[in-house]
């Protein structure tokens, strides 16, 4: 994984697992990698990884069963779904937006992005 320089690894490490869950790679009551097993195949420290575990047990989205290891919680996608859309719509769906009203975007320009959201309603 190439981590970018703006955002703190053990952030990305979360939202790289969380994604994981959205797309179904990893399912509700999976094992997750170890937290040594995830530090190697990332070349991170443990710390670091067990920073980003920490806080996805406090979102709710992992679970640590001592002594076998962390798991992902039955809601965990659904919450993650919730969690992920506020964000998106407050923190970066204003920032576009203002992106397409000083670029003069018209619908023409974001036709793909239109036919994303439309399949994205009919798949709901």
């Amino acid at each position: 994984m190439e981590f970018n320089e703006t955002k703190n690894i053990f952030l990305q490490i979360r939202d790289w697992v969380a994604d994981q869950i959205l797309q179904g790679e990893i399912v509700a009551g999976e094992k997750i990698p170890s937290v040594r097993e995830l530090a190697v195949d990332m070349e991170v420290n443990r710390n670091t990884v067990m920073r980003s575990y920490s806080l996805m047990e406090e979102e709710g989205i992992i679970e640590n069963k001592r002594g076998i290891g962390f798991f992902v919680v039955a809601d965990a996608k659904r919450n993650l779904l919730k969690m992920q859309k506020q964000i998106f719509l407050q923190d970066e769906l204003p920032s576009i937006l203002h992106q397409i009203e000083v670029l003069k975007l018209n619908s023409e320009d974001l036709q793909i992005l239109i036919q994303t959201i439309q399949s994205n309603d009919h798949a709901n």
